[in-house]
């Protein structure tokens, strides 16, 4: 999994979390300067870094690397830069149906803005929605220590986590795990189910 700290876990530890989980689990307390379990994604300063070079120093799990980072406009590394692609989508707490967080797309272009080449890396960036970050400030935002709260609301908005993969292994991985059952197999062997006579 790369450097990761060093960080013991069990044996057939498999890091797969669902964006939601990304977000509440591990951003949303890593923003609030609260502990959280396992501690396994490393604060880098990603932009500067080009996307095949993060072997090493993101969180790897297969073929995807976790990293946290501060938001910045500047997503410029040494061989091109990360150009936003699609529509951001939202991430739903499926506990309260509230929003918790957004997710943005990012594809890694090689060469100078704007004539840079597309290449298959993707970049998914999920920030604190703005009623996540607050409600997580002022819930702890209590007695004599409002400087110190307040510095961290603004830590908040600032933090980042990142998942970045290429959308080409990506296809070709099994990423959910699943095997097909020897029924599933010898279904989806056969070529026209008309041949098929089912029992009345």
């Amino acid at each position: 999994m790369g450097d990761n700290h060093n960080v013991n876990l069990p044996p057939g530890f498999r890091f797969c979390p669902t964006d939601e989980e990304l977000v509440v689990h591990f951003l949303q307390r890593k923003a609030s300067l609260l502990p959280y379990h396992p501690d396994i994604i490393p604060d880098l300063d990603l932009y500067p870094y080009d996307p095949w070079d993060l072997d090493g120093k993101a969180m790897a799990e297969g073929k995807k690397w976790y990293y946290y980072s501060r938001r910045t406009q500047n997503r410029v590394t040494t061989s091109g830069y990360w150009k936003s692609w699609a529509c951001d989508e939202q991430i739903i707490s499926s506990n309260s149906s509230k929003r918790v967080g957004v997710k943005k797309y990012y594809v890694f272009h090689i060469g100078e803005a704007p004539e840079g080449v597309k290449t298959n890396w993707i970049m998914e960036e999920f920030k604190l929605s703005c009623n996540g970050s607050s409600s997580s400030s002022s819930s702890s935002s209590n007695g004599g220590r409002s400087k110190r709260r307040g510095s961290s609301k603004t830590d908040v908005s600032k933090w980042v986590i990142c998942r970045v993969f290429d959308h080409s292994c990506d296809d070709n991985d099994n990423d959910d795990g699943t095997e097909l059952s020897c029924l599933d197999e010898v279904f989806l062997s056969l070529d026209d189910f008309e041949d098929i006579s089912f029992p009345n």
